[in-house]
């Protein structure tokens, strides 16, 4: 497995991606680079033809067996899972990109890179929290605030084109009053549509082991700052590789865009009370696909129940989605104060009256 760490020029130490700035930093001498300067370190560093053949010819022995990667930094050998494509050295935590995971039919063509960091994620984490009186204090400890993870999720993003038509039985009512009398008119009409539809940037997250709720919860994207991909923007974070084809959403593509025709078309029958489409058609679909990675901070916390509970926030935005553990102790502690408030109100009453 070939691995891939951005080195500092200045004194060698890992550069990781910083989305407060957009550029490369060093912790260790805070030198900056552009996405330039890490294009042009990257082609230098370009292993030859010879190599990467050979890494191609043991790619399918390698998919079968344990993904291994040894680190650059210390040698260490570490064991992954077959999709991540970045992550860090357990022992020395030097970040590394697994660059067969990202190359060849696996290559991304466009990345959305974070920018928010990990500082800021902790912030909209805890500030979120405080909004929830019932979530465990383990859930938002400093222990598990260290397990925030920043990961990029493989994407499909899907350009659609067609033809859409429909036909549909409409009404318009019309009610006026003469003296004591109401007068109602139905007028009833058949409508006819049909236009050329264009649908852009639809998101289908393609790994099946992500919790695809949640992290599809997150959505969406502002596509204006998509960028073309570079292994420099997967240092420091972590990313996963697609396990899903798109053959695997034709049939979902299908049905997504008929509703979406279906909406378009019914919200130009403007005018009528009353709508009712009794066919629908669409044809000449053309489709543009682009595999793609997006940034998400991810939390996770293994309840007492021994369910995993999962909790993200869009690394673009700050949007969040969860599903949160319940402190059932403290629920039933609220709830006996508020029965004993109840109940020694409803004393203070009967002593009144």
């Amino acid at each position: 497995m070939a691995v891939v760490s951005f080195k500092c020029p200045n004194c060698g130490g890992e550069l990781v991606f910083d989305p407060n700035t957009q550029s490369y930093s060093c912790p260790y001498c805070n030198s900056e680079f552009s996405q330039e300067q890490i294009d042009t370190m990257q082609k230098e560093n370009q292993p030859s033809q010879e190599t990467s053949e050979a890494a191609d010819s043991a790619k399918g022995q390698e998919q079968e067996e344990a993904a291994v990667y040894v680190c650059p930094s210390c040698g260490a050998e570490i064991v992954t899972d077959p999709t991540t494509a970045a992550t860090e050295c357990y022992y020395c935590h030097t970040p590394v990109v697994l660059s067969g995971r990202v190359s060849g039919e696996y290559l991304p063509q466009q990345i959305i890179p974070f920018a928010i960091d990990r500082k800021k994620a902790e912030e909209i984490f805890l500030e979120n929290m405080k909004k929830k009186k019932f979530v465990p204090h383990g859930f938002f400890s400093a222990k598990q605030i260290e397990k925030m993870n920043g990961v990029y999720f493989p994407y499909w993003m899907v350009d659609w084109r067609g033809d859409a038509s429909m036909e549909a039985e409409a009404t318009k009512v019309r009610t006026w009053r003469t003296g004591d009398t109401e007068y109602r008119e139905t007028q009833f009409y058949r409508v006819y549509r049909e236009g050329n539809v264009e649908f852009d940037d639809m998101p289908k997250i393609a790994l099946q082991k992500a919790n695809r709720k949640l992290v599809e919860g997150v959505q969406p994207y502002d596509q204006k700052a998509v960028k073309p991909f570079s292994m420099g923007y997967l240092s420091g974070f972590q990313a996963e590789r697609r396990d899903l084809e798109k053959e695997a959403f034709g049939a979902e593509i299908a049905r997504d865009t008929e509703q979406y025709a279906k909406r378009v078309l019914e919200n130009d029958m403007r005018g009528y009370t009353t709508v009712r489409p009794v066919h629908q058609q669409v044809g000449n679909r053309q489709e543009r696909w682009r595999y793609a990675l997006v940034p998400v901070w991810t939390v996770t916390y293994k309840g007492r129940n021994g369910k995993i509970y999962y909790y993200t926030i869009n690394g673009q935005n700050g949007k969040v989605c969860g599903e949160l553990p319940v402190d059932y102790k403290k629920l039933s502690l609220v709830s006996s104060l508020i029965t004993g408030v109840v109940f020694l109100l409803g004393l203070a009453g009967g002593f009144l009256l």
